[in-house]
C-alpha cells in the first residue's frame, strides 16, 4: 500500500519553489532572466534585479528570494549589471549534482541501519538535517539535493528492520528512549563525522514525525530543532485506540500494506488497555525532558489532529529549557496531506500550503545557521478558520494567528432535546430519552472523517443519518454566524441493556441545500468510560454520564446553516465493532444486540461543550 503522506512530498508542498529535480529547478531559475529582462537587452539592470527578487518572494517565499538575490550578487559585473552568461553560470553552479553516499551505521546492539548522506559542495563542516523513515529512504531522497545546495548535509535513514536496515521489522521500536535508541545513536554517529559542525535538526511527517517526537523524548545532545508534520503524541489514544476503540481500518491496512511483521498487528491487539507497552512510547511522559524548538504542522481532518495540538501544548508549557516557549503550531483544513485540496468533499481557499513565514527552510536557517530572520518571533500559532465553502464572502476560510493555544473561547453547553433538536436552552421536562438497538452484525458505516487508508475528510453523512440505530439532533437555522474554535466534548447520559457498548458522536455542518458535512467526531468504548487502563463493564439499565472527546476544530457555521449531532454505537471500519459482551471483538466470539437509551431531560441533560468565539460567545 502506498502511504498517503510521503513526508518529502509534503515538504515540497511547504517549500513552494520547485525542487522536484535538478533539470526542473535549473529550468525555473533560467526562466527568471527573460522574465526580468524587460528591455530585452540581455542584461539585468539593478532595477530589473530588484524586480526579479520581488517576483520570487511573492511566488516562492522569502528564502528563495534571498537565494536568488545572492546568485544575482555573485553574477554581477563591476557596474552591478548581470549578463545572461553570468546568470547561466550561477544557475549551473546552484544546480550542480551533489555528492551522495550510503553508510551502514551500527547501533548500540550492533544492528546496522542503511543511511544516505548528501553533502554540500565544499569541505564543510556543515549543519545537518536528519530524516528517518519506514518507507524506503532511496525512494524519498527528492529534497536532499535542495537542502545540500542550501548548505546543509542531509541524512536519510531506513528505520530498524525496514528495507536495507537490519533488525526486527516492527514499527518505531528503535525510535525513542527504550532498549533500542536508534535515533540517539544516529545523532551520536553524525556528530563524530568531519562534515558535521555539531548542529543537527530533524524533519519528517507521519511516521517521520512520530520518530521525531520519540527522539525528542530521549533528549539527545546535538539536536537543535525539529520540523514535524502530522504526528501523534500518544500512540494509544491518538493513533491505535481512540476512546479505547480499536482503530481497525487504519492500523490493519497500514501494518499489512507496508509489510511489517504480522506480529506488529498482533501486538496492537494484545494491548487493548493503556498499559506499560503504550506508556513506553507516550511522549506525554517526556515533555519535561524535551529541550528543542519545534514546528508542529497538522490538519483539522488529519488522523493525528489532536495529537499534533497536544504535542505543541505539552512542549510549549511543560517542556524543558530550549523547548518551553519556543514551539510553533500550524493547523490547516487538511487531511493527512499538507496543502492538498479538496479535503473530502469540500475545497477551502488559500489552503494549498503552510503560511510562508513558517517554512522549514526559514526555521532551519535560524536554528542551524544562526540567521536572525525573525522566525522565532512569529506568532506561536497559525490556524485556519474554516467556513461555508459554497457562499462567496462567507465568514471564515482564512488564516489567523495567536500567541498560544487554545485561543480564548466561552465553553458553551449545547443541549440535545427530547424533540431531537440542538438547543442552547437546558431541558426542563423529566423522563425523556431516545432508544435504539444496535446489532453488531450490522454496524453503521464510516463516511469520511479523520482517517488514513480509507475515504477521509468532510463528507456528507445523510446516507447513514436515517438508520434505525442512529439518533440525529438538528438545530434551527442559525440567524447569525457562530464560530467554534477549540476542543469539543460530548457529555451523554446513556443506559444500555448490554455489558458494553460504544458511543459514536458525529458533528456536522448542515448546508442550506441539505448536505450534512462531517466536521469532527469522537467515540468512546464504554467499558473504558472511567479509565483507559482498567475496563469496567456496564450495569445493564443503569444511567451513566459518559464523556466523548470529539477532538478540536475551527469553523464558522454560517447564517442559515444548522448544527447536527448524530449518535450511534459504531463507525465501521474506522473502528472495530463492540460485541456488547465486555470482551474484545473476535469473529468466533459471542455478540449481543445492545439496546441503548440517550437521555435528554432536566436530570440527565445530554449536551455538547463547545468553545464559542467572539461576539456570539459574549452574547450568550
Amino acid at each position: 500500500m502506498k502511504h498517503f503522506l510521503l513526508f518529502f512530498s509534503a515538504l515540497l508542498s511547504l517549500v513552494a519553489f520547485p525542487a522536484s529535480g535538478d533539470d526542473a529547478l535549473a529550468a525555473k531559475m533560467r526562466a527568471l532572466f527573460p522574465k526580468a529582462d524587460g528591455d530585452r537587452d540581455g542584461v539585468l539592470s539593478t532595477t530589473e534585479q530588484v524586480q526579479a527578487v520581488e517576483h520570487v518572494k511573492r511566488t516562492y517565499g522569502e528564502q528563495w528570494a534571498r537565494q536568488i538575490e545572492g546568485m544575482l550578487s555573485g553574477a554581477a559585473a563591476a557596474d552591478q549589471t548581470v549578463s545572461t552568461e553570468a546568470w547561466l553560470k550561477q544557475v549551473a553552479d546552484a544546480t550542480r549534482p551533489v555528492e551522495m553516499k550510503t553508510e551502514k551505521i551500527a547501533m548500540r546492539d550492533g544492528v546496522r541501519l542503511a543511511t544516505d548522506i548528501c553533502l554540500p559542495p565544499g569541505s564543510g563542516p556543515f549543519p545537518v538535517i536528519l530524516a528517518r523513515t519506514p518507507y524506503n529512504r532511496v525512494k524519498h531522497n527528492e529534497s536532499a539535493p535542495g537542502f545540500a545546495r542550501a548548505g546543509y548535509a542531509f541524512v536519510n535513514q531506513d528505520m530498524r528492520g525496514r528495507y536495507e536496515s537490519e533488525g526486527e521489522n516492527l514499527p518505531f521500536i528503535g525510535c525513542g528512549w527504550g532498549q533500542h535508541q536508534d535515533g540517539v545513536d544516529t545523532i551520536e554517529w553524525i556528530k563524530k563525522q568531519p562534515w558535521c559542525n555539531g548542529s543537527i535538526a530533524t524533519i519528517g511527517g507521519s511516521a517521520g514525525g512520530i520518530t521525531q517526537n520519540l527522539l525528542a523524548g530521549a533528549a539527545p545532545v546535538g539536536l537543535k530543532a525539529q520540523y514535524i508534520l502530522v504526528a501523534p503524541t500518544d500512540m494509544y489514544s491518538d493513533a491505535s485506540y481512540i476512546g479505547s476503540a480499536f482503530r481497525k481500518a487504519d492500523v490493519e491496512n497500514w501494518t499489512a500494506g507496508n509489510k511489517f511483521d504480522p506480529k506488529a498487528l498482533a501486538i496492537h491487539r494484545a494491548h487493548p488497555s493503556y498499559d506499560d507497552y503504550w506508556r513506553a512510547n507516550d511522549t506525554h511522559t517526556r515533555f519535561a525532558l524535551m529541550n528543542v524548538p519545534a514546528v508542529n504542522v497538522g490538519g483539522w481532518f488529519d488522523m493525528f489532529a489532536q495529537g499534533t495540538i497536544d504535542q505543541f501544548i505539552g512542549r510549549q508549557h511543560q517542556g524543558g529549557e530550549g523547548s518551553k516557549g519556543t514551539q510553533k503550531l500550524i493547523m490547516g483544513p487538511w487531511q493527512h496531506a499538507i496543502g492538498k485540496m479538496p479535503a473530502g468533499e469540500l475545497t477551502f481557499p488559500d489552503a494549498n500550503r503552510v503560511p510562508a513565514k513558517y517554512d522549514p527552510v526559514r526555521w532551519f536557517e535560524h536554528y542551524l545557521g544562526g540567521v536572525h530572520n525573525g522566525v522565532e518571533k512569529e506568532p506561536a500559532v497559525a490556524y485556519y478558520v474554516m467556513g461555508d465553502t459554497s457562499t462567496p464572502g462567507a465568514p471564515g476560510n482564512e488564516w489567523r494567528y495567536a500567541n498560544d493555544w487554545p485561543i480564548p473561547a466561552k465553553e458553551t453547553p449545547v443541549y440535545l432535546t427530547a424533540e431531537k433538536k440542538v438547543a442552547l436552552q437546558a431541558p426542563e421536562q423529566a423522563g425523556s430519552f431516545h432508544e435504539y438497538t444496535f446489532d453488531p452484525t450490522n454496524p453503521c458505516p464510516t463516511i469520511g472523517g479523520q482517517n488514513l487508508t480509507i475515504a477521509r475528510g468532510p463528507m456528507d453523512q445523510r446516507k447513514v443519518e436515517g438508520r434505525d440505530d442512529a439518533v440525529v439532533f438538528t438545530s434551527e437555522p442559525l440567524d447569525k454566524p457562530v464560530e467554534v474554535t477549540g476542543r469539543v466534548w460530548a457529555k451523554i447520559f446513556i443506559s444500555s441493556s448490554a455489558a458494553d457498548t460504544d458511543l459514536s458522536v458525529r458533528i456536522c455542518d448542515v448546508y442550506p441545500d441539505g448536505r450534512s458535512m462531517l466536521i469532527t467526531e469522537g467515540i468512546q468504548r464504554l467499558r473504558y468510560r472511567k479509565s483507559r487502563e482498567k475496563p469496567e463493564v456496564l450495569t445493564p439499565g443503569q444511567i451513566e454520564e459518559v464523556t466523548v472527546d470529539c477532538w478540536s476544530t475551527s469553523l464558522i457555521f454560517n447564517t442559515g446553516h444548522r448544527v447536527r449531532v448524530m449518535i450511534t454505537s459504531s463507525n465501521f471500519p474506522r473502528f472495530d465493532v463492540n460485541p456488547g459482551t465486555g470482551e474484545p471483538w473476535s469473529e468466533e466470539g459471542e455478540k449481543v444486540k445492545q439496546t441503548n437509551r440517550i437521555y435528554c431531560d432536566a436530570e440527565h441533560p445530554s449536551r455538547l461543550i463547545v468553545p464559542v468565539v467572539g461576539k456570539t460567545a459574549d452574547a450568550e
